[in-house]
């Protein structure tokens, strides 16, 4: 399974999405608002799924803003982080 299969079923599982499987969402689409609709709360629970299943830390919004507009830019914060 690659990375972006990967967080897709940890989103979906953790967030408790019911109305999505992971396989509908895009690589590319928003992961808040009009995209996959998650909200503030979310954020913060993403940061700890984040931590806890690929020992990657989110250290602020900045951070969060970049990591968090797709899946795509998620799994690339995420393997940059690993990388170094």
């Amino acid at each position: 399974m690659n990375l972006n299969e990967e967080l897709k079923k940890i989103i979906v599982k953790d967030l408790f999405l019911e109305d999505i499987t992971w396989d509908q969402i895009e690589d590319d689409a928003p992961l808040f608002g009009e995209g996959l609709g998650l909200d503030s709360l979310d954020a913060v629970e993403l940061v700890v799924i984040i931590q806890k299943h690929f020992n990657v830390e989110i250290k602020d919004m900045d951070e969060g803003r970049v990591a968090f507009q797709s899946i795509n830019s998620l799994a690339s914060f995420i393997r940059e982080r690993q990388q170094s």
